[in-house]
């Protein structure tokens, strides 16, 4: 019940904020589509490095829970500082900051329910999933309050400072995930001492780096980059385009559409066990892969028509699957894979990955060809052309993958790292 409640409230602070970020910048402070941009990599750029350092920090000198709930307090206050800036430099200095305190918890969340499992005796693999849907309810419930509160309060966005109020509400989840983490999460001591370490890199803690060295691993992570790009661009551009769709129930109630896509996520997380066990990370993957490739082309179909907002919800609804069957068995991937002593920077690793190098990646490739080839010259997008583009993507980085990761499926096998 305790890592339930820890994961609804991370990703409620996430929630609360982020797929109404567009809004905020362009409704409310009208800032530009390049000033937003810079102002949307900040969870890339953070991502590039702070999982990784943090998890090398919890796993050799401060304990998990402690680091965990110390950034969640940190992120929080900075949160609250955001609705009083209004030059975008400034606030994308600032949420880079509160950035650098929350991407790298979301590893340390992973990090820890993997601990406190194995404590008990469960395999992560099996118990973690039904754990972990909570996470994504909580992502759920953020997003619905935050357009009830704009449903309600018609002028919530002419209100001074209280115009950040989506900011605000994320500072309130996070300030008391803090006090939950330090008062109920059990202590988990750090594993790695320096004490006795001869090699540089064990003492700088960068042992998980070594999972490069093996094919399979250095692989994987490869196409974590690629398939981190995919999942930013609808991060980014899926709630303007909901809300660009000529239909009153779209630009409405864009932000509870868009949160079909973790209603499906609770659905497909459940299933992540039998898949996981059944086919092995590689089919699962490809499962993702071909789901990311449905997931822009039903985007590409979609419209103010029956059948194109029917669209809509069948490409939210593959989005559970596209995301779940990535993020969620990539990370019990690595944990199957590495030992007890480099658990929290192995996973920062593969968070680093995935939203660091490949979202910032794919956030400018996606920015420059959109500007270069989808832009029409009154400033209007061709959003068919930008989404059957991301499915043709999707669908060539499926094929790599199919040829190049060589894996077969040995459920509980691990590797050892020397």
């Amino acid at each position: 019940m305790r890592l339930i409640m820890m994961n609804f409230l991370e990703f409620f602070v996430w929630g609360a904020w982020m797929m109404t970020l567009g809004t905020y910048a362009f409704g409310v402070k009208h800032w530009d589509s390049a000033e937003f941009g810079i102002i949307f990599s900040t969870m890339g750029i953070a991502s590039l490095f702070t999982p990784a350092l943090f998890g090398i920090i919890a796993d050799k000198w401060i304990k998990s829970n402690v680091l965990f709930g110390l950034l969640h307090l940190l992120f929080g206050l900075t949160l609250a500082i955001l609705p009083m800036i209004n030059n975008p430099w400034v606030f994308f200095a600032v949420m880079l900051l509160a950035m650098c305190f929350y991407m790298p918890t979301i590893a340390l969340n992973n990090s820890i329910g993997f601990e406190l499992l194995v404590r008990e005796g469960k395999d992560p693999q099996i118990a973690f999933p039904p754990i972990r849907v909570w996470g994504t309810i909580g992502f759920i419930a953020a997003m619905w309050i935050t357009n009830i509160v704009k449903l309600t309060i018609p002028d919530i966005f002419t209100r001074g400072y209280f115009a950040g109020y989506s900011f605000l509400i994320g500072t309130a989840g996070a300030v008391i995930l803090s006090i939950f983490t330090f008062t109920q999460i059990p202590s988990i001591k750090p594993e790695n001492k320096i004490k006795g370490a001869t090699k540089l890199v064990d003492k700088l803690g960068l042992q998980a780096f070594s999972l490069f060295k093996d094919s399979k691993m250095a692989v994987f992570f490869i196409f974590s980059i690629l398939l981190g790009a995919a999942l930013q661009l609808t991060n980014a551009y899926g709630d303007a385009f909901i809300s660009s769709v000529n239909h009153p129930f779209t630009k409405e109630y864009s932000t509870i559409i868009l949160s079909v896509s973790q209603v499906s996520e609770t659905l497909f997380i459940l299933t992540i066990p039998f898949f996981l066990s059944r086919f092995g990370i590689k089919k699962v993957m490809l499962m993702s892969m071909f789901a990311w490739m449905l997931r822009f082309g039903l985007f590409g179909i979609a419209g103010p028509t029956a059948w194109g907002i029917v669209a809509i919800f069948a490409s939210c609804i593959v989005y559970g699957m596209a995301f779940d069957f990535f993020n969620i068995s990539g990370a019990l991937f690595v944990e199957e894979s590495t030992g007890e002593k480099i658990r929290n920077s192995a996973q920062g690793v593969f968070m680093m990955m995935t939203n660091g190098v490949g979202a910032v990646l794919g956030n400018v490739a996606a920015g420059y060809a959109i500007k270069i080839f989808f832009t029409g010259s009154n400033g209007s997008l061709d959003w068919p052309s930008i989404w059957y583009t991301f499915a043709i993507y999707a669908l060539i980085v499926a094929v790599l993958f199919m040829v190049l990761f060589k894996y077969k499926h040995t459920p509980k096998k691990k590797l050892e790292l020397s």
